[in-house]
């Protein structure tokens, strides 16, 4: 994996990063119903207890092993979860706007976290993965159906750094495939789509009253997600294919270069003739 790659890409997107209009004037409480409006409140606050008004880092008791790896590593998750403790910090200001206070905690935040300790750091690492894809999806839906300039905003930024987490991880995938000769097939990808349907749902149980008072369906956010993980697993894939071609082309010039050094060798055009 290119740890430098990335840890450039990190530094550089916290560049041009405009600032949503928070004190743009807001017509959310006129446009949905009380229920409507308490439900978008309670959705934004437990998103934002969860990007990083919690414990934004990895927290798997074995943890350490991962972080412990390449000198460059450290850094790397460092940065990354930077970029989750500034999208906590915008959605503590989208809800300042709308009037409503942070909560310190959610049953299933509560519960995640605990799975993520004791399940160990590649639970961990794929659970993050699969609740990039799945809230990367949600606020793409509250981009589109939510009619508040600057929370519009906000998500714009958010998804842009989503999008970016999402491709580290296929990235981090890719390396792993690399290493222990893993294909990614259709049993991975049965386990993988599983799982990304149960994050999806545990999402949609807590946040489907927010997005749906605003005009969003049950189809289409699992019709989102489900595109999601497919476009997940086919860059995947793809990278996965790319890299070995690559590494396997390098072994060829290798050898053949290796062969040509060989004592007692002709090198190519010596032995022709001159014109």
């Amino acid at each position: 994996m290119n740890f430098s790659h990335w840890i450039n890409h990190f530094r550089n997107n916290q560049n041009y990063r405009p600032e949503p209009a928070w004190e743009s004037p807001s017509t959310l409480r006129k446009q949905l119903s009380p229920r409507q409006f308490a439900m978008l409140v309670r959705s934004l606050q437990q998103f934002q207890l969860g990007d990083g008004g919690g414990p934004a880092y990895l927290i798997a008791r074995d943890r350490a092993g991962v972080l412990s790896g390449s000198g460059s590593i450290k850094v790397l998750v460092d940065l990354w979860f930077k970029e989750e403790e500034e999208h906590s910090r915008l959605l503590g200001c989208a809800l300042r706007r709308l009037g409503a206070p942070e909560i310190q905690s959610h049953w299933s935040f509560s519960l995640f976290c605990g799975l993520r300790k004791w399940l160990g750091v590649q639970f961990e690492l794929y659970a993050l993965l699969l609740t990039e894809i799945v809230s990367h999806q949600y606020y793409k839906l509250l981009r589109r159906h939510c009619d508040d300039v600057a929370i519009r905003a906000m998500c714009d930024l958010i998804n842009r750094d989503e999008a970016g987490h999402i491709a580290f991880h296929r990235a981090r995938l890719t390396s792993e495939g690399i290493r222990h000769r893993r294909h990614y097939g259709w049993l991975w990808e049965l386990q993988f789509r599983l799982r990304g349907l149960a994050a999806g749902t545990v999402l949609w149980v807590n946040h489907r009253g927010a997005l749906i008072g605003m005009g969003a369906t049950d189809r289409e956010f699992y019709r989102a997600i489900w595109r999601g993980m497919g476009r997940f697993i086919a860059g995947l894939r793809a990278d996965l294919a790319w890299e070995r071609a690559s590494r396997r082309l390098i072994r060829q010039g290798d050898q053949a270069q290796s062969e040509g050094d060989e004592p007692g060798s002709v090198p190519r055009g010596a032995c022709e003739g001159k014109t």
